[in-house]
């Protein structure tokens, strides 16, 4: 590999760190993940894979949110954290296990809990690419709103039991996440869930992330993925912009 290739972004531990991944995507994708700025909002069941595979492709600067302590009920998904860490800040524990897995990624971290609109947009304003690991929806729809002001991706994922949802908000392009879901959905306080399932939605939403980040492959903009862990099938169906949509259904 001579020197004009790599450019001089990547260092030698880098290369050798990624190897596997820029032969399938090139220098000059990974070169584009070291630049990237993603908020990954919520360090629990979906957050904890996401973080840890963003960290691992080499995303330059990872933005973790989240207000919650550890409790020893999260740790049968919520694998960024372990027993030790119980009563930790989440956002704490997240931070010390990232920095050790890839200490070429800058690990910054918010403890807050988003409850506004403003809030939303101070931490999309931040970043390239906005990950919805969240457990509830009126955060969610709140980021997508501030994400759809911004023009900045937001990647949203949900889980229970053993069921799983993806999709991808880019904004003008597809439907937000306000044209898919117009009413909002009942909130579960304390919801079912299968520790392996937030582990494999999470790792889809992490390579969507990383797919738009690079460009390489097909997002699911105007689509969205079902997992049904049962019959252990994914499902897509075509999703489209409503016009009659509060939040994006006019172009500002």
């Amino acid at each position: 590999m001579t020197s004009k290739e790599n450019k001089g972004l990547l260092t030698k531990e880098e290369l050798e760190r990624y190897d596997r991944q820029i032969r399938v995507w090139g220098i000059e994708a990974q070169e584009k993940i070291k630049r990237a700025k993603v908020a990954v909002v919520g360090a629990g069941g979906l957050g904890s894979p996401v973080s840890y595979y963003l960290a691992a492709a080499g995303v330059g600067s990872l933005l973790i949110v989240d207000s919650e302590i550890i409790e020893t009920s999260n740790l049968n998904r919520q694998i960024l954290h372990w027993t030790s860490d119980i009563g930790r800040p989440k956002v704490e524990s997240a931070k010390e296990k990232l920095e050790k897995l890839n200490p070429n990624v800058t690990i910054k971290v918010v403890r807050k809990k988003i409850e506004s609109l403003d809030d939303a947009i101070e931490i999309a304003r931040e970043v390239d690419i906005v990950v919805d690991c969240l457990d509830n929806w009126a955060t969610r729809f709140l980021l997508n709103e501030a994400c759809v002001k911004l023009r900045k991706p937001l990647v949203h994922a949900g889980v229970r039991e053993l069921y799983g949802q993806l999709t991808v908000v880019k904004p003008y392009e597809g439907p937000c996440l306000r044209c898919i879901f117009p009413r909002n959905p009942p909130e579960e306080s304390t919801f079912p869930i299968v520790g392996p399932v937030p582990g494999v939605i999470g790792a889809l939403e992490a390579l969507e992330a990383l797919k738009l980040i690079t460009g390489h492959g097909e997002t699911l903009v105007g689509k969205l993925l079902f997992y049904d862990g049962y019959r252990n099938s994914f499902d897509i169906v075509k999703v489209e912009r409503r016009p009659d949509c509060p939040v994006c259904g006019r172009r500002p």
